[in-house]
């Protein structure tokens, strides 16, 4: 593998990489980084169920009283800590290897196999 150049993000625009290029890669990072981690032990739970729809009729139950569902976190400090840290680990070994064809070609057929059923990805244009 070789040595992250001194290349500033700055230095890097949106004309450089082609469309369609970038739409894959988009999804491929948000399958690979951020879908399969630790999140997925958290989304492994059992579900609220609301009969209003707006989970306004869901409470967690504490022995120190109710929490209104729409009230309640539902990741600690020390759980988004632990994701962010997968999330950049995995982002940055991705950003370090896409010179590497193979491992961009195993990562894109994996994310193509599971990602059928997503939305394509939007330009946001008024974003950051």
């Amino acid at each position: 593998m070789t040595e992250p150049s001194n290349v500033s993000p700055s230095t890097l625009s949106a004309d450089r990489i082609e469309d369609e290029l970038a739409k894959r890669l988009a999804v491929d990072l948000a399958l690979m980084c951020v879908r399969n981690t630790f999140i997925e032990d958290l989304h492994a739970g059992t579900a609220p169920s609301s009969q209003t729809g707006d989970y306004s009729d869901v409470k967690v139950v504490t022995p120190y009283g109710e929490i209104p569902w729409v009230r309640a976190s539902r990741i600690s400090d020390d759980e988004m800590r632990r994701l962010m840290k997968e999330v950049v680990d995995k982002i940055y070994t991705v950003l370090l290897r896409l010179n590497d064809p193979e491992f961009i070609e195993r990562m894109d057929n994996y994310s193509r196999r599971m990602t059928r059923k997503w939305d394509a990805p939007q330009y946001l244009k008024d974003w950051f």
